[in-house]
């Protein structure tokens, strides 16, 4: 027969199983609608609470102690298991709050897996056991007292260290303590004094206490949900007007918010009558960095280049980052001498070592600048001023440039010389000459150097001396490169069509199509486009492209050759290539620059010195090939030192492929 405290209490916690179930679908909702990982947590540790106050709703109508069935039992598991989920999940939930780091499935499996068998073996230990109600009870109720204990004191410890805390985190630390004390306390008493007549009024006591402790942590578990997403929405707000004002990737200022400070600054320096320097600086190849190493590594030394500016010695009023490789530095009051200072400053900076993930990347940059008043008093005109400067840097291949009055119409130039370029390209006005090239041990024409020139519409047949510096300084030497290289390969697939005969043609590779990593690929779809053999493509470079980049260079030359494309330094003793690299570089042929071969017979210094490099490169087992042969006295001096090969006008002079069939006719 049921006491009517049994029935009291049975009602008591069904209704406490029945809010906090409410509580937890409302918290498990309010998931899915925010993807918080932490109210997850705390919806299973609600769910966990309300199972475990049903459960006792449940066994309280069972209410002879000593009875053992199997169906007591079992209920004595779910209010174990659920006691302990009940704690886990709310642990969880605070570290993942606390932390903002996201746990993941298999640690929360592993961690209720352990609690679910930690509480199978307490309720199945002694469980079928008539004499060991002491020892079941100590099991089913000081252990897990004791642990829950435990657990929310070393919880409140946690968030009492806390740097920064919510309201709720102040109130669940007061909780922790309380409930803490409480759970420990009664572990300890439940133990000592179980026999003491008031110890079951005590518990009776207790289940009201907890009932309102519960009540408490349900609501505190929400106000700090709130607390959190308001916080989350106040970072994000401030995140966003942050992102308006700086650039994403390095934290400097963005275009737009350099472009609003500027004329503040400028007011402020008029007002002080100081001058203003305005410097724009741009990483030269750092496209190569990021087909070399990765994006990840480029974006990783922006932010480092963002840094080094920002901390400058020199404290800019702005740093800032306009596009891709280019940012923008500017400082106050500086005279001349300063003025040196600080660009020797900024080149040291760039300069300096990068070590990013195991890489270590050298870099410089180019840099422009202009003053104010000495060059403008508008932001927009002393930052385009600048920017003509920087261009003028990077087509004269200068270190650095000060503004002058006349590049504005020079970069109107170039612009309007940009557009023709372009326009060149896609009406194929760039046109190929080819200059035969001789072997001397059978006087055979053995290839022809691909030589570019452009037929303008205005102007006429234009010789290279009057378009490329411009299309250096508009960096569309890649562009070129890739124009001629396939003109290339269309003119060997025709020869060979017409004539059934193999036909090798040398082409000149620069720097920056060389440092290209698609260029293999390239090459191989246009072997594939136009059906021609790798033999047939003889690519030229020189000697500074081979040692600005040796283990790049080596590399490529390598899979060149392992393709059977022949490669070839050009302009050879101009440059600085070791002769230890130069002896590693599986290449075909060494041509020897006309400098040198201008006086070989009238002058014995340059003869000695050509002779040398015959003798050298044969040493290295590769062939010879003396470029701008003009006499016969040349050709002879060269035949009688055991030179491989010449082109030059004694030769023939670059003719249109038209004119080839000369060559294929004998």
């Amino acid at each position: 027969m049921l006491g009517e405290k049994d029935v009291y209490h049975g009602l008591l916690f069904s209704v406490e199983a029945l809010v906090f179930g409410l509580l937890a679908i409302f918290f498990l909702l309010y998931s899915r609608g925010i993807g918080r990982q932490y109210v997850t947590y705390w919806a299973v540790s609600l769910f966990s609470l309300s199972a475990h106050q049903l459960c006792l709703a449940i066994e309280t109508q069972l209410n002879d102690l000593s009875v053992i069935a199997l169906e007591k039992v079992l209920l004595t598991v779910g209010i174990q298991v659920s006691f302990y989920f009940h704690l886990c999940a709310l642990l969880l939930g605070i570290y993942s709050a606390v932390s903002k780091q996201i746990i993941s499935k298999k640690i929360t499996n592993s961690i209720f897996i352990l609690s679910a068998l930690f509480a199978l073996t307490a309720t199945l230990l002694y469980g079928f056991e008539v004499n060991e109600v002491y020892n079941r009870f100590y099991l089913r109720e000081s252990l897990p007292a004791f642990v829950m204990g435990c657990g929310l004191l070393l919880t409140a410890f946690y968030l009492y260290n806390l740097p920064k805390k919510y309201f709720s985190a102040h109130i669940l630390i007061v909780y922790s303590l309380i409930m803490g004390g409480r759970y420990v306390l009664f572990s300890f008493l439940s133990i000592v004094l179980i026999n003491e007549y008031w110890f079951r009024p005590l518990a009776e006591v207790l289940i009201y206490f907890d009932l309102g402790a519960f009540t408490l942590l349900a609501f505190t578990l929400l106000i700090w949900m709130q607390g959190a997403e308001r916080s989350i929405a106040t970072s994000a707000m401030n995140k966003a007007q942050y992102l308006g004002k700086h650039d994403s990737l390095t934290g400097a200022l963005n275009r737009q918010q350099v472009m609003e400070k500027l004329p503040l600054i400028i007011e402020k320096t008029a007002s002080n009558q100081q001058n203003l320097a305005v410097f724009l600086l741009d990483i030269k190849g750092f496209k190569f960095v990021n087909d070399t190493y990765g994006l990840k590594v480029g974006d990783a030394i922006l932010g480092e280049i963002a840094r080094r500016l920002d901390e400058s010695i020199f404290l800019p009023q702005v740093v800032g980052r306009l596009s891709g490789d280019s940012f923008v530095f500017i400082i106050d009051g500086v005279d001349e001498k300063q003025q040196a200072a600080a660009i020797e400053h900024l080149h040291g900076l760039i300069s300096r070592a990068y070590h990013i993930k195991q890489h270590k990347v050298l870099l410089q940059c180019s840099v422009g600048y202009c003053l104010y008043p000495e060059d403008g008093g508008l932001a927009e005109d002393l930052l385009q001023k600048a920017n003509l400067a920087l261009a003028q840097a990077e087509s004269q291949n200068v270190a650095t440039v000060k503004y002058k009055t006349g590049m504005q119409s020079h970069g109107r130039r170039l612009l309007a010389m940009e557009k023709e370029i372009r326009d060149g390209f896609e009406n194929n006005e760039f046109v190929l000459y080819f200059q035969p090239q001789l072997n001397l041990l059978n006087n055979r024409i053995e290839g022809f150097e691909a030589l570019v020139r452009w037929q303008h519409q205005e102007r006429g047949l234009l010789q290279p001396a009057s378009f490329l510096p411009d299309i250096e300084s508009l960096n569309l030497l890649s562009d070129l490169d890739s124009y001629v290289l396939e003109r290339a390969c269309q003119t060997i697939a025709r020869l060979q069509k017409a004539y059934h005969r193999r036909v090798t043609i040398a082409v000149n590779i620069t720097a920056v199509e060389f440092q290209d990593p698609k260029l293999i690929e390239n090459i191989q779809a246009l072997l594939f486009k136009y059906q021609i053999t790798p033999r047939c493509l003889d690519l030229e470079i020189t000697e500074n492209v081979v040692m600005t980049e040796i283990a790049t260079a080596m590399n490529t030359i390598v899979i060149l050759q392992n393709m059977g494309i022949k490669v070839s330094i050009d302009d050879f003793g101009t440059g600085y290539s070791s002769l230890a690299y130069l002896r590693k570089l599986p290449i075909d042929k060494i041509k020897i620059d006309r400098s040198f071969i201008e006086e070989v017979a009238s002058n014995d210094s340059d003869l000695t010195i050509v002779k040398s490099m015959v003798e050298l490169s044969h040493g290295l087992g590769k062939r010879v090939l003396a470029e701008g042969v003009e006499t016969e006295e040349q050709l002879r001096v060269l035949r009688n030192i055991g030179c491989d090969a010449v082109q030059g006008y004694y030769i023939s002079k670059p003719i249109p492929e038209e004119a080839l069939k000369k060559y294929f006719s004998r």
